[in-house]
């Protein structure tokens, strides 16, 4: 017999999903949130995370498609998309490790609505303040662009990211004040971020697995 009740929670953790992946609050915090307010808590409801969120890596690899096929074509060619690669993998890198060491902690310790929701709350917080005193202060961006970013830069990026490992902590909700600490513009790293999403995304989805 068909679980119609299984299907409306399925639909509504992709509401969920399609909601709050591309903004600076996390997806998959809001998932596990969700999931336990609907009953979702089953032996499959971690599978159904990890799967669920390999649309939203779709969905980033279609939008930036133009960018990926001029790096493709440029990768042997081109220093700006040779750099662009560097830093790609070098945002990345990070996450990486860490998601391997300590994924099975995470799991362990942290996948549960209390730790989602501190984080949340947290999270914001620290957003508000440093967005607050980065306006405040008056400070230009250094990097205006995402072509502008070094090693350097990314590698800020990227060792930011890693507190996202924490559900409930964003990964847009840490490139930003990321970006700001490192005088890069918000545009130019919400680009940057679009463009590492599909790693970074994939290893904190398979953390979660």
């Amino acid at each position: 017999m068909f679980d119609w009740l299984y299907l409306l929670q399925a639909a509504f953790l992709g509401i969920v999903e399609g909601l709050t992946e591309f903004l600076p609050v996390s997806s998959t915090g809001h998932l596990i949130v969700a999931a336990d307010l609907v009953g979702f808590t089953d032996a499959t409801s971690d599978t159904f995370v990890v799967a669920i969120q390999a649309g939203a890596i779709l969905a980033v690899c279609w939008y930036y498609r133009m960018r990926i096929i001029r790096v493709l074509r440029g990768l042997f060619s081109e220093p700006v998309q040779q750099r662009l690669v560097v830093n790609t993998l070098v945002a990345f890198l990070p996450a990486a490790v860490v998601g391997v060491l300590v994924s099975d902690l995470l799991k362990t310790y942290l996948f549960n609505p209390l730790t989602v929701a501190t984080a949340l709350v947290i999270g914001g917080l620290i957003i508000l303040y440093v967005e607050h005193r980065h306006e405040k202060l008056g400070i230009e961006p250094r990097v205006k662009e995402m072509d502008d970013m070094d090693w350097k830069d990314a590698l800020k990026v990227g060792v930011a990211q890693c507190l996202a490992m924490i559900p409930g902590t964003s990964r847009s909700g840490r490139w930003c004040p990321s970006s700001l600490r490192s005088s890069s513009s918000t545009g130019s790293s919400a680009l940057f971020r679009g463009t590492t999403s599909a790693a970074s995304d994939g290893t904190a989805s398979s953390s979660a697995a």
